[in-house]
């Protein structure tokens, strides 16, 4: 999944992800900031690019704009259809969602290819 992931970045299809907030805890990590710059690896730990994060903001699922959905490129045709991928996504991770959960959206762009 990530090599897709990383392709729809590279290409410019991919803008933004979502993520939940619950998971910044588990693995102690702060939130990204607006201007921070992270490296996109590849499947064998290699950067294939430098991310900037333009874009972050933390709501309850239910508030996910179709606007940010859409940036995430990965062909939903509506907010509908996102809601329920990434519903059944986490919930096969164990992680149920309803429209209260809080997710972080993160909008960004390719800053430099590797």
């Amino acid at each position: 999944m990530r090599d897709e992931l990383n392709s729809l970045v590279l290409t410019g299809a991919k803008t933004a992800t979502t993520c939940l907030l619950d998971e910044y805890a588990e693995e102690t990590e702060g939130l990204e900031y607006l201007g921070e710059r992270q490296a996109l690896l590849d499947n064998e730990g290699r950067c294939v690019a430098i991310l900037e994060f333009i874009g972050v903001e933390v709501k309850p699922f239910g508030d996910v704009t179709w606007a940010h959905a859409r940036a995430e490129g990965e062909g939903d045709v509506s907010l509908e259809a996102w809601c329920d991928v990434h519903r059944r996504f986490w919930d096969r991770a164990g992680t149920p969602v309803d429209d209260d959960t809080v997710v972080v959206c993160l909008a960004f762009r390719v800053a430099k290819d590797a």
